[in-house]
């Protein structure tokens, strides 16, 4: 098969869908790799570095697209992207569907074979391409609030953890999944208080476990969230609903429960987000402030970590993509279910029943 890999175009999006050994691999099975010029250079992979492993580089996007019968990516095509599609062409890549009609309505008109990494599940119901990033957006999801605590970044001039003497910040932590777990440990062992709130009884459970002495758990409801927020003092929205819009466990009239320079980060943010008053935003402006509630919801937080990130993608991506490769969309779809789940759109058909009620379609 020709596999393509294009330079993603979000912004300060600096991942890639590939490393060289990915490359590396599939070149010795038998198939062709194309790279974009540059489109590794922000994780660290030069154009020479894609050559020695095999591919070849090509100058343009159009190129890649044109050339290519699979296109592997991270981030979902943009608009300007989206010519460039060619009917029949498999798409590998995040997609979080629900949070754009405009994206699902293109891919549906571009008659491509979509499949989502984010949507495909093993049967303990488990998203093994979503969770390294998950765990990354999760640990960074404390760095970031932590950050933006800070006085000078509009914070309440707390530190997490904080010092003999002084008692340490309040972290609010809405889901219990891979991000909630990840932020859970991160925030503990800085030391600060955290309370991770879910509906899973087995999962809070095992959460009480696994996790420090200073995390406690809550079963989650709209009456025990709100209890809580007059203290915290970091909240990280970390629900997700498989393949589904996020809902909004926190609305706009909540923000006036939180005392100035609480900090809320919505890391649900790519699949509508969990808190109300949320907006995607980027890298270049992260935040921004509502009844002196400061907002960090970026929405491909993992891209400012692209070493980490790409790495930790591609070893989850790879055995999929070396299947699709060998046996076709179809073929490998039929013969392993988990890649079935992840499989949205084909021949201008939407597969997922929750899409189409949420866009009508």
């Amino acid at each position: 098969m020709i596999i393509g890999v294009p330079k993603e175009i979000k912004k300060q999006e600096f991942r890639v869908g590939l490393t060289p050994a990915g490359v590396q691999s599939l070149v010795a099975q038998g198939h062709q790799v194309y790279v974009q010029s540059q489109a590794g250079v922000g994780s660290g992979f030069s154009d020479e570095l894609y050559m020695q492993t095999g591919a070849i580089i090509l100058p343009d996007a159009a190129s890649v697209y044109s050339t290519s019968q699979m296109i592997v990516k991270v981030k979902e095509p943009l608009a300007p992207e989206f010519p460039l599609i060619q009917a029949g062409q498999i798409l590998f890549t995040y997609f979080h569907f629900a949070a754009s009609k405009e994206l699902t309505q293109a891919m549906i008109a571009s008659k491509a074979i979509c499949i989502a990494y984010e949507t495909v599940e093993l049967p303990d119901r488990s998203l093994p391409l979503l969770t390294p990033m998950s765990e990354v957006a999760g640990r960074m999801s404390i760095q970031v609030g932590a950050y933006f605590l800070a006085k000078a970044q509009g914070g309440k001039g707390k530190m997490l953890g904080g010092v003999p003497g002084v008692k340490p910040a309040n972290v609010v932590i809405l889901g219990g999944g891979v991000v909630g777990t990840q932020a859970a440990k991160m925030a503990a062992g800085l030391g600060a208080n955290v309370t991770i709130f879910d509906t899973n009884l087995a999962r809070l459970r095992y959460l009480e476990d696994i996790l420090p002495a200073n995390v406690s758990t809550q079963y989650s409801t709209s009456l025990s969230i709100q209890e809580c927020l007059p203290q915290a003092d970091l909240i990280v929205g970390a629900v997700l609903l498989h393949g589904a819009k996020a809902p909004h466990l926190i609305k706009k009239e909540d923000l006036k429960r939180m005392s100035p320079g609480t900090v809320l980060v919505d890391v649900a943010v790519d699949q509508g987000g969990c808190i109300e008053t949320c907006r995607p935003t980027t890298h270049e402006n992260p935040v921004f402030e509502i009844d002196g509630i400061v907002h960090y919801c970026v929405a491909n937080m993992p891209g400012a970590v692209p070493q980490t990130s790409t790495l930790a993608l591609t070893q989850a991506t790879l055995p999929y993509v070396q299947q699709i490769a060998k046996e076709g969309w179809n073929l490998a779809c039929t013969n392993n279910p988990a890649l079935a789940n992840g499989l949205t759109i084909y021949e201008g058909k939407l597969q997922n029943p929750t899409l189409a009620i949420l866009f009508d379609l």
